[in-house]
């Protein structure tokens, strides 16, 4: 397996705006084959499947299309695949539709190293329903979040685990198949918010035991759009429909109304991208993807450390978590200086970061009380040009 980073950035035309970027919590640099792709699918695809003319044909081809893509990006079943423009969204209309009966009397356990998109669903839910909200708890020593602590929370009124397979700040991977066999001991649903892992590693729903995964597009490089993956498809006839069509079957239940089948169409582009990262990737689709994630994964993890490794040489500056495992993104602090003007230094200099996330786990750390912290991802796209550049900025700050 090798990883051509200098072929890689050729395929994304943004790259030449002279910018590094190193903020894909907000969205990964869009590959020119996805914006072709989507630019060509808004002047063909302007009619709804169901009719017998050509348009709605091909509109009910790219839907079927975007299903099997995302079924091969997390090897699971296209039968099981929900499409919606964002995992908020879907997460909302997954909470919605679970029988009430899961909620009376019953509780939910979520965690604060989640993204909040992967919570207000649940924590909405369960007020409206009268079910108890339990919190997993984050190291905030290494920032991992302990799979031990899910055997004391887990009870037989528990329904639903929602959890996160990796942290968009502090790049923790959690250990989900642990938690999958404390749920599922008390038949519960196990719901996992794969969004900041899919741009970084190959996925596999069966292997992890999710019941329930969400993925969103934009974070590995395709458009606005967003899905949710049932590892067994028949339960998604165990949902109360949300559809406007009374004649909504199988995933179709779970979709209030028609698709933007031209983010589809760049979702199908997006996925194909991701097979083709490694050239030497062969096989099915599924098969290329897992070769080209396993590649990209190795070349970034490699870079992960010499990020880590360079920042822990400037004395001002402190990178949040030890964890061992995890993707490459980072948070940090710079003494003395709030994390606002730390981005703006940066930017200064031509590199895009973030500053301020909203999220849990860091206000658990304790980041308020030192200005803030500032939060950086690696891309396909990134080198260690780049990572020396984000050093020299920071330790002119000293």
């Amino acid at each position: 397996m090798t990883y051509d980073v200098a072929r890689v950035r050729g395929l994304f035309p943004s790259l030449g705006d002279g910018w590094i970027h190193l903020d894909p919590q907000v969205g990964m640099q869009i590959p020119d084959s996805v914006a072709s792709t989507v630019s060509k699918a808004f002047r063909a695809l302007v009619s709804a499947p169901g009719g017998v003319y050509p348009a709605a044909r091909q509109s009910r081809a790219i839907v079927d299309a975007a299903r099997l893509a995302v079924a091969d990006l997390v090897g699971g079943d296209p039968r099981g695949v929900v499409l919606g423009p964002s995992r908020g969204l879907l997460l909302n209309i997954l909470a919605e539709a679970l029988n009430t009966r899961v909620w009376l009397g019953s509780q939910v356990v979520v965690s604060r190293l989640d993204d909040e998109a992967n919570l207000v669903p649940w924590l909405r839910a369960a007020d409206r329903y009268g079910g108890k909200v339990v919190w997993a708890e984050v190291d905030i020593e290494n920032g991992a979040l302990p799979p031990w602590q899910y055997s004391d929370l887990v009870v037989d009124a528990t329904s639903v685990v929602a959890m996160t397979l990796a942290s968009s700040t502090l790049g923790t991977v959690t250990d989900v198949r642990a938690v999958a066999e404390v749920i599922h001991a008390v038949d519960g649903l196990l719901v996992v918010d794969a969004t900041n892992a899919a741009p970084y590693m190959s996925l596999d729903i069966d292997e992890l035991q999710a019941d329930v995964m969400v993925v969103s597009a934009e974070r590995w490089g395709g458009p606005q759009t967003a899905a949710l993956v049932f590892r067994d498809p028949d339960y998604l006839s165990r949902v109360r429909p949300v559809s406007l069509s009374p004649n909504a079957e199988g995933p179709e239940r779970l979709e209030v109304e028609g698709h933007q089948y031209a983010m589809l169409a760049g979702l199908v582009a997006s996925v194909e991208h991701l097979a083709s990262l490694d050239e030497a990737a062969e096989g099915t689709r599924r098969e290329r993807l897992v070769t080209s994630m396993t590649s990209l994964s190795h070349y970034l993890q490699r870079l992960l450390a010499y990020l880590i490794n360079s920042l822990d040489q400037l004395n001002t500056v402190r990178v949040l978590g030890t964890a061992d495992s995890r993707v490459p993104t980072v948070s940090f602090t710079v003494a003395g200086v709030t994390a606002d003007k730390v981005v703006r230094r940066l930017a200064d200099n031509g590199i895009c970061a973030l500053a301020d996330v909203s999220n849990r786990a860091l206000t658990g750390i304790g980041v308020n009380d030192v200005g803030g912290a500032v939060t950086i991802g690696l891309g396909q796209y990134s080198t260690p040009y780049e990572v020396d550049q984000l050093v020299r900025c920071l330790g002119s700050l000293g």
